[in-house]
């Protein structure tokens, strides 16, 4: 492949990461919030040393990697969870300054818990990563270069996203819907891979339109952050 051309596959490659990955750069924020936060960076220091490592084996792997369909419906299913638990769960008191200490504590002794997580869904994340960038080229440098650069920017994104809500706490509602959002998504990819791999049945299979899910959570993103900001004034 010429210079030139492998240059404009990257630059396509990290766009596409970039708009594809607003939701996994929400997910990582309210995954590390708990944290305290010296540790916080740390865990997405760890978080981007997995998902190099994830994504690479992704793409070297990409076929038998793509026939694993459960790894989407349970990395899904844990998003799901987690929006729900932070929707839908009684809202706890104000804590007081030796109980906020107490679970500071605790969410620090779960940061390797958090750290494994993390990797976890970077993985049912990586396997939609790979369906979309080996449309643009097959080279594997090529595609890495396009999607470690993705990487950083997704990194960076979520540093910024946990320091904003901690300005603006309502914020953090808008990332938790964002996340139950991207983890329907990501159960259905795996109910709709499961449905031709497994069963056979390609009719059974549920598919989100990219087109739909993107547009979805942008007016999630927009309105909510209207709704935040105000309440937050």
């Amino acid at each position: 492949m010429e210079f030139g051309s492998a240059f404009a596959a990257i630059l396509i490659i990290v766009a596409l990461e970039a708009v594809l990955s607003v939701d996994n750069a929400m997910v990582l924020a309210v995954m590390v919030r708990p944290l305290p936060e010296r540790l916080r960076s740390r865990a997405l220091l760890y978080g981007i040393i997995g998902a190099y490592v994830l994504r690479g084996l992704a793409l070297l792997f990409a076929t038998v990697i793509l026939q694993i369909w459960w790894i989407q419906l349970l990395g899904g299913l844990y998003l799901v969870y987690l929006a729900a638990n932070h929707l839908f769960r009684p809202k706890p008191p104000e804590a007081s300054e030796s109980e906020q200490a107490r679970l500071q504590q605790a969410a620090a002794a779960s940061f390797w818990r958090v750290v494994v997580m993390i990797n976890v869904v970077d993985l049912a994340f990586a396997v939609d990563s790979v369906l979309v960038v080996v449309a643009f080229s097959r080279e594997f440098w090529v595609i890495f270069t396009g999607v470690a650069i993705g990487i950083l920017l997704i990194r960076l994104a979520a540093g910024i996203m946990v320091t904003i809500i901690e300005r603006y706490p309502r914020l953090e509602t808008v990332a938790y819907a964002v996340v139950g959002w991207a983890g329907l998504k990501l159960m259905l990819e795996g109910w709709g891979h499961g449905s031709e791999v497994w069963l056979h049945r390609p009719e059974l299979a549920l598919h989100l339109p990219q087109s739909f899910f993107l547009s979805v959570t942008f007016a999630i993103l927009v309105l909510g952050s209207l709704w935040a900001f105000r309440r937050s004034s």
